[in-house]
C-alpha cells in the first residue's frame, strides 16, 4: 500500500484557469496523464478487448484517449520538455524566448493555446480540463540540479539517513545526456515507473477529495462527481454495469460448479458442459465466449448458494461414513484378538509335525548319497572304455575318407584339362567359319547399298542444276538488299549529324538570348533599388540615362534577327529532311519487296527439299521393311501392301522431281503471280497460281501438299492425346515428355519460323494444372515439364535473327545433293535426328545443338514459367493442409481432471492414455501429411531438388507459424507447453532422418528459431545465466526483443522455477531502447518466405542422368506408321 500511495498519491488536482501553474504542477499533471492513460488501457481497452476477443454480444463504448497530450509534453524532439532542455542549453535564453518558441511550434496543436494578452503564459487541454501555466521560472527550475561532486560527497557519508537522501545516479542516465535537466530526469523516472507497472498486474486506488475547505464531515456532491468523472471512474462503472462483472474461464467454472451437474462433465466438451449447468440452474442473460463464461450481477451468488447446498449434503454423507468406519474398526479389533489366539495354538501343533518330518528327511538324504556314490563309480569306468573304442574307429574312418578325396580330385583335374582343350578347338573352328560368313554377307549388303546410292545420285542430278540456278538468283537479290540497306544507313547517319549541328547552334543562340534577358532584368531591378534607396531631395531632380537601355535594345534586335535567320535555315533543312525521308521510304519499300521475293524463293526451295527428303526416307523405310518381310513366307499379304505403298510413293516422288521446273517459272514475275499460303507448322506453299500455259500439274502438286499438311495435323493431335493420357514412367523418365521431345526434334519444329504445336502443348499443360487440385497430378506435370525443359536446354541454341538469309546459307550445305550426302553420313552415329516431319530418323550427334527460332525460344520460356508455377501450387497446397494443425500444435492440451469421485483405477489409466494419444495426434497428422507428400513426389519421379526446396519452405513455414504464435500468446510461454512442443519437434526430426538428406536437405535447420525458443523454455538454468550466455549460447538465432518477450511471458507451471533475472531483463531493456532509436520500425515477428528458391542450373544438374536410349514408345504412337522412327531408335539401340 505504501508503494501504491507513493505512485498514485497525487490525484487529479487541476487548477482553475484564473491561477497560473508552475513547472512542478506541469510535472504533476504529466504524471496524472500517464497514470490516466495506463488506467484507460487496463480498464477500458482491456475490458472491451476481452469482450471482443470472446465474441459476445456487446456494444462498443467510446472513451477519450490522452495520447496527444502526452506527445505534446514529452515527445522527443518536439515536446515541451525537449524545447525546455534546448532553451536551457543556450545561456542567452529567457522565459520570454522560450514562450515565443512554444507559441510558434504549437500554434496549430489542438491541445495547446495561448491566453489573451499574455506573453509567457500558455494553456494545455488536459484529460480533466484546461490548465494555464506561467513559464517565468521554468528555465531556473529545470536547471536546479544537485552538483555531482556534492552528491558524491553526501552519498559517501557514514550516516545512512544522509546517504539515502542522495543516491547515486545510474550510469546509463549520465551517459544519455550531457545536460542533467530536472524535466529529463523526471521523465526518465516516470518512464521507469510505467515500465514497472506494465510488467505487473495493477490494482487502482482512486483518492477523492470530499470538499474544498479540507474539513471533516463535509461532502460536496458536485465536486466529488466531477472528480469521479474526470478520473474515468464513472465510465468504468458504466462499462461494468452494462457488461458482465463476473467472468470465469471454462475450466475454473467447471472446477467450482461442476458438482451441480456431474453427469454433464463426462463425454462432452467444456463449453457445452458450462451451458448445460447454467440452463439446468435456470439462469438467464448470461453469455458464453470462446474461453470464458460471462455472468450478470447476482448470478454468481445464486450459483454459490446451490453449491453450498450440495456441499452440505456431501458433509452429511461423510459423517455417516465416518460413524460406520468407527463401528467397523471396533469389530475388527475383536476379530483380530480371536484370530491371534487361534494362530498361537495352531503354531504349537505345526512345530510338532515339523520335527517329525525333519527326522524322516534326514534318513532319506543319507540313503540317497550312498546309492549315488555307488552308481557314479560304475559309470566312470564304463565311460572310459567306450571312449577308447570310439577313438580308434573314428581315426580309421578319417584315413579312408582322405584317401578317397585325394583320388577324386586328381581325376577331376585330368577331366577339366581334356574338356577345355576339346572346347577350345571347337570354338576356334566355329569362329573362323562365322567370320567368313559375316564377311560374305556384309559384302553383299554393301554392294546392294552402293547400287541404291548410285541410283539416287542419278535421280537427283536434274534437281541439282535447278537448285544451282535458284541459288544464284537468291544470292543476287540478297546482295542488292544488303547494298540498299547500307545506302539507307549512310543517309540516316548524314541526316543525324546535320540535325545535331543545327540543334547545337540553336541552343547557343537561345543561351545568348537568355543571358541578354537576364541582364535587362538585373538592370531594371538595380534601377528600382536605387530609386527606392535614394533620399527625397534627389527625387525632385530626376535624371534620365538611356544609354544602357539603348545598347540592350540594339543587342536584343540583333539577336532577334539572328534567331529569325536560324528559323529560316531550320525550315529549309526540314524540307530537305522530308524529301530525303520520302526517298528513303521509297528505297526501303523496294528493298522490302526484293527481300520478300528472296524469302519466298528460299522458302519454296526449302519446302521442296523437305518434301523430297520425306518421301525418300519413307520410301527407304518401306523398302527396308519389304526386304525384311520377304524372308518370312507367312507375311505375304503384308508384303503386297508394302509394295503398293512403295509404288504410290514412287509416283509422288516422280511428281516432285518435275516440280523444279515449275519453281523456275515462279522466279519470273511475267508469267506467274503466285499466292503464298502459310500453314500451321511454319512451311509455306503456293495456292492457285495463275499460269498462262499448262495449269494442270500444279493442281496435283497442291493436292499432294494438302494431304501432307492433313497428316501433320493428325500427328499433332495424336501427340497431344499421348501427352494428356499416357502418364507412365520408364526408369524415372516420363514417357510422354520423351516422346514429345523426340517428335519435335524429328519434325524440326525448333527450326520453324511459325508453328502451332508449341501453343497446343502449353495450352494442354495449362488446362491440366488448372483443372486438377490434388498434388498427385501436379507432381506428374512438374516431372514432365522439368524433363522436357531439360531436354530443350541441351538441344536448343539461340538464333541471331539479324541476318537470316546468310545464316541459312552458312548452316546448310550448298546444294541439295550435299545435304542428302550429309544426312547419309550422319546416319551411322549418335541419336536420331529428323530430315522431315514423318520420315525415317537419321542418327546425328547427341551433343550437337539445334539453332532455335523465336517460337522455340518462347516455348522454352513458357515451360520455365509453368515449372515455377506448378512448384508454387504444390508448396502452397502442402502449407494449406498443414496450417490448421499448426494452430493446435503450439499449445499443449489441458491436463486430465478428476471429474468424478467414483471410478476404477483401470478407467482412470485408460483415460490418461487416451488423452496422451489425442495430444500427439496433431503432430502425427503433420508427419503423415509429409509422408504422403514425399510418397507422391517419389512415385512421380520428381527431381530431388524440387522435393528438397518444397520441404525446406514448408519447414520454414512451420517455424514462422509456431514461433510467431509463441511470441503473441502468453499462455504458450510455459514449461509444460515447451515440453509438448519439443516432443513434437522430435517427431519432425525423426521424420527428417527417416526421409534421408536426398529429399529433406536442410529442412531441419529451418526450425532453428522455434527449436531455440523451446530450448529456452525447458531450460532450468535461465535464472543463473547472463545476457551474453543467453544471446550467444542458448539462443544465438533470436534477437534481443524476441528473447525479452519470451522471458517476460515465461511461466513455470510444473516446477515453479524462476525465469530471467532482473539484471538480465534490465540490460535487455536498455539494449532494446538503444536499438529502437537506431531502428524505430524493428519488429520481433518472422515473415513467411514465398519466393522461388531454385535456379534453372540446379534443375538441369539434378536431371543430368536422364538418357533417351532404350525407351519403349507409348502404345498410342506405336500404332501409327508416322511415328515408326521411335520404334527404329529403340531397335537400333537394342541391336
Amino acid at each position: 500500500m505504501a508503494s501504491a500511495n507513493r505512485s498514485l498519491g497525487q490525484s487529479w488536482n487541476i487548477s482553475s484557469c484564473d491561477e497560473y501553474c508552475s513547472f512542478e504542477q506541469l510535472c504533476i499533471n504529466l504524471t496524472n496523464e500517464k497514470l490516466q492513460q495506463h488506467f484507460n488501457q487496463h480498464v477500458f481497452k482491456m475490458e472491451q478487448e476481452e469482450y471482443t476477443r470472446e465474441e459476445i454480444n456487446w456494444s462498443y463504448v467510446e472513451f477519450v484517449d490522452n495520447q496527444d497530450v502526452l506527445d505534446l509534453i514529452e515527445k522527443k524532439p518536439g515536446g515541451i520538455i525537449a524545447l525546455l532542455d534546448e532553451a536551457c542549453m543556450f545561456p542567452k535564453s529567457t522565459h520570454e524566448t522560450f514562450a515565443q518558441k512554444m507559441y510558434q511550434t504549437y500554434k496549430a496543436h489542438k491541445r495547446f493555446s495561448k491566453p489573451k494578452l499574455a506573453r509567457t503564459a500558455f494553456t494545455i487541454n488536459h484529460y480533466a480540463g484546461d490548465v494555464t501555466y506561467q513559464a517565468d521560472h521554468f528555465l531556473d527550475k529545470n536547471k536546479d540540479y544537485v552538483v555531482a561532486e556534492h552528491q558524491a560527497l553526501l552519498d559517501a557519508s557514514k550516516c545512512p539517513f544522509v546517504a539515502n537522501l542522495f543516491p547515486p545516479l545510474p550510469e546509463e542516465t549520465s551517459k544519455q545526456s550531457k545536460f542533467p535537466s530536472i524535466g529529463t530526469r523526471f521523465k526518465q523516472q516516470l518512464q521507469a515507473l510505467m515500465e514497472t507497472l506494465n510488467t505487473t498486474e495493477p490494482h487502482y486506488i482512486r483518492c477523492v477529495k470530499p470538499n474544498t475547505v479540507l474539513k471533516p464531515g463535509i461532502f460536496e456532491n458536485f465536486n466529488v462527481l466531477n472528480q469521479l468523472r474526470c478520473g474515468g471512474v464513472l465510465e468504468a462503472i458504466r462499462i461494468s454495469c452494462a457488461g458482465y462483472p463476473t467472468k470465469r474461464t471454462f475450466d475454473e467454472f467447471l472446477d467450482r460448479f461442476g458438482m451441480l451437474a456431474p453427469d454433464v462433465l463426462d463425454g462432452s466438451d467444456e463449453k457445452s458442459a458450462c451451458v448445460s449447468i447454467l440452463d439446468r440452474m435456470g439462469l438467464k442473460g448470461y453469455q458464453i465466449g470462446k474461453t470464458k463464461v460471462f455472468l450478470r450481477a447476482g448470478q454468481m451468488a445464486e450459483l454459490d448458494a446451490r453449491r453450498a447446498e450440495i456441499l452440505a449434503n456431501a458433509v452429511r454423507r461423510v459423517q455417516r461414513q465416518i460413524r460406520t468406519y468407527l463401528a467397523r474398526k471396533e469389530f475388527i479389533t475383536l476379530r483380530r484378538a480371536a484370530i491371534h489366539l487361534q494362530k498361537l495354538w495352531r503354531a504349537q501343533l505345526a512345530r510338532k509335525i515339523y520335527e517329525h518330518m525333519r527326522k524322516e528327511a534326514a534318513s532319506i538324504r543319507i540313503q540317497k548319497n550312498a546309492r549315488a556314490h555307488t552308481a557314479r563309480t560304475f559309470y566312470t569306468s564304463l565311460q572310459a572304455s567306450a571312449i577308447a573304442i570310439q577313438t580308434g574307429m573314428r581315426a580309421m574312418a578319417a584315413r579312408n575318407e582322405y584317401r578317397y578325396r585325394r583320388r577324386t580330385k586328381a581325376a577331376t583335374i585330368i577331366q577339366t584339362r581334356w574338356r577345355r582343350y576339346h572346347s577350345l578347338s571347337a570354338y576356334k573352328q566355329h569362329k573362323i567359319a562365322t567370320l567368313a560368313l559375316q564377311c560374305l554377307w556384309r559384302a553383299r549388303t554393301a554392294r546392294k547399298e552402293l547400287r541404291m546410292l548410285k541410283m539416287a545420285a542419278r535421280e537427283t542430278g536434274a534437281l541439282k542444276e535447278a537448285k544451282d540456278k535458284l541459288e544464284k538468283r537468291v544470292e543476287e537479290l540478297t546482295w542488292r538488299l544488303e547494298f540498299e540497306k547500307h545506302l539507307r544507313l549512310d543517309l540516316e547517319e548524314a541526316k543525324g549529324q546535320e540535325i545535331a549541328k543545327l540543334q547545337s547552334s540553336v541552343h547557343e543562340m537561345l543561351g545568348q538570348l537568355d543571358e541578354a534577358h537576364a541582364a535587362i532584368i538585373y538592370e531594371k531591378e538595380a534601377a528600382k533599388l536605387a530609386i527606392e534607396q535614394a533620399p527625397p531631395v534627389i527625387k525632385e531632380v530626376p535624371v534620365v540615362d538611356n544609354t544602357k537601355l539603348e545598347l540592350l535594345k540594339n543587342q536584343n534586335d540583333e539577336l532577334k534577327n539572328e534567331l529569325s535567320e536560324l528559323k529560316k535555315k531550320m525550315e529549309e533543312f526540314e524540307n530537305k529532311c522530308t524529301e530525303l525521308e520520302k526517298e528513303n521510304k521509297a528505297r526501303s519499300i523496294e528493298a522490302e519487296e526484293s527481300h520478300l521475293k528472296t524469302m519466298k524463293l528460299q522458302d519454296t526451295i526449302e519446302r521442296l527439299e523437305l518434301n523430297l527428303s520425306n518421301l525418300e526416307s519413307e520410301n527407304q523405310v518401306l523398302r527396308q521393311q519389304a526386304l525384311d518381310a520377304s524372308t518370312n513366307e507367312d507375311l505375304s499379304e503384308e508384303l503386297k501392301t508394302l509394295k503398293s505403298k512403295i509404288t504410290e510413293l514412287e509416283s509422288e516422288n516422280e511428281l516432285l522431281r518435275k516440280r523444279p521446273a515449275i519453281v523456275e517459272q515462279v522466279a519470273t514475275p511475267e508469267r506467274i503471280q503466285p499466292q503464298i499460303k502459310s500453314f500451321e507448322n511454319g512451311h509455306q506453299t503456293e495456292e492457285e497460281p495463275q499460269m498462262t500455259k499448262e495449269s494442270g500439274p500444279p493442281i496435283s502438286l497442291l493436292a499432294t501438299q494438302r494431304s501432307l499438311t492433313d497428316r501433320q495435323q493428325e500427328n499433332h493431335d495424336v501427340l497431344i492425346k499421348c501427352l494428356m493420357e499416357d502418364k507412365r514412367f520408364d526408369e524415372t523418365r516420363p514417357v510422354a515428355a520423351c516422346a514429345v521431345y523426340k517428335s519435335l526434334l524429328q519434325w524440326r519444329s525448333f527450326e520453324a519460323e511459325k508453328t502451332t504445336i508449341f501453343d497446343r502443348i502449353i495450352h494442354t499443360i495449362r488446362s491440366s494444372i488448372e483443372s486438377k487440385d490434388n498434388i498427385n497430378d501436379l507432381a506428374y506435370w512438374l516431372s514432365t515439364t522439368s524433363t522436357l525443359l531439360y531436354l530443350l536446354q541441351n538441344t536448343l541454341k539461340a538464333s541471331n535473327t539479324t541476318n537470316i538469309s546468310s545464316q541459312r546459307n552458312r548452316t546448310s550445305p550448298a546444294t541439295l545433293f550435299g545435304r542428302m550426302a550429309l544426312g547419309f553420313r550422319a546416319s551411322s552415329v549418335g541419336m536420331g535426328m529428323s530430315s522431315g516431319y514423318s520420315g525415317m530418323v537419321g542418327k546425328g550427334n547427341e551433343q550437337s545443338k539445334v539453332e532455335a527460332k523465336y517460337p522455340a525460344l518462347l516455348f522454352k520460356q513458357h515451360l520455365t514459367a509453368y515449372v515455377e508455377k506448378i512448384y508454387g501450387l504444390i508448396r502452397d497446397s502442402v502449407k494449406k493442409e498443414i496450417g490448421p494443425f499448426l494452430n493446435l500444435c503450439i499449445q499443449a492440451p489441458r491436463s486430465i481432471r478428476a471429474r468424478s469421485i467414483r471410478g476404477s483405477s483401470k478407467n482412470i489409466h485408460l483415460s490418461i492414455v487416451a488423452k496422451q494419444q489425442s495430444s500427439n495426434i496433431h503432430w502425427q497428422s503433420i508427419v503423415n501429411k509429409l509422408d504422403q507428400t514425399l510418397g507422391i513426389m517419389t512415385e512421380n519421379h520428381v527431381p530431388p531438388v524440387f522435393t528438397r526446396k518444397i520441404f525446406s519452405q514448408v519447414f520454414s513455414f512451420i517455424n514462422v507459424q509456431l514461433f510467431n504464435s509463441l511470441l503473441l500468446r502468453r499462455e504458450c510461454c510455459s514449461f509444460s507447453n515447451g515440453e509438448y512442443v519439443k516432443a513434437g519437434l522430435q517427431e519432425l526430426e525423426q521424420w527428417c532422418l527417416k526421409a534421408s538428406d536426398q529429399f529433406t536437405g536442410s529442412s531441419w535447420d529451418e526450425l532453428r528459431h522455434i527449436r531455440q525458443a523451446v530450448g529456452f523454455l525447458v531450460s532450468h538454468q535461465k535464472a543463473q545465466k547472463s545476457s551474453d550466455e543467453i544471446t550467444n549460447e542458448l539462443c544465438p538465432m533470436l534477437s534481443i526483443p524476441q528473447i525479452y518477450r519470451i522471458g517476460t511471458m515465461f511461466l513455470d507451471d510444473k516446477y515453479g522455477t524462476q525465469g530471467l533475472s532482473s539484471d538480465v531483463i534490465g540490460k535487455m531493456r536498455t539494449l532494446m531502447a538503444e536499438d529502437s532509436i537506431s531502428m524505430p520500425n524493428n519488429t520481433f515477428l518472422l515473415d513467411v518466405d514465398s519466393s522461388i528458391p531454385f535456379s534453372m542450373e540446379e534443375i538441369f544438374g539434378s536431371l543430368s542422368t536422364i538418357r533417351l536410349s532404350n525407351m519403349d514408345p507409348p502404345p498410342v504412337l506405336r500404332q501409327r506408321s508416322d511415328f515408326h522412327f521411335l520404334l527404329q531408335e529403340t531397335q537400333t539401340e537394342t541391336a
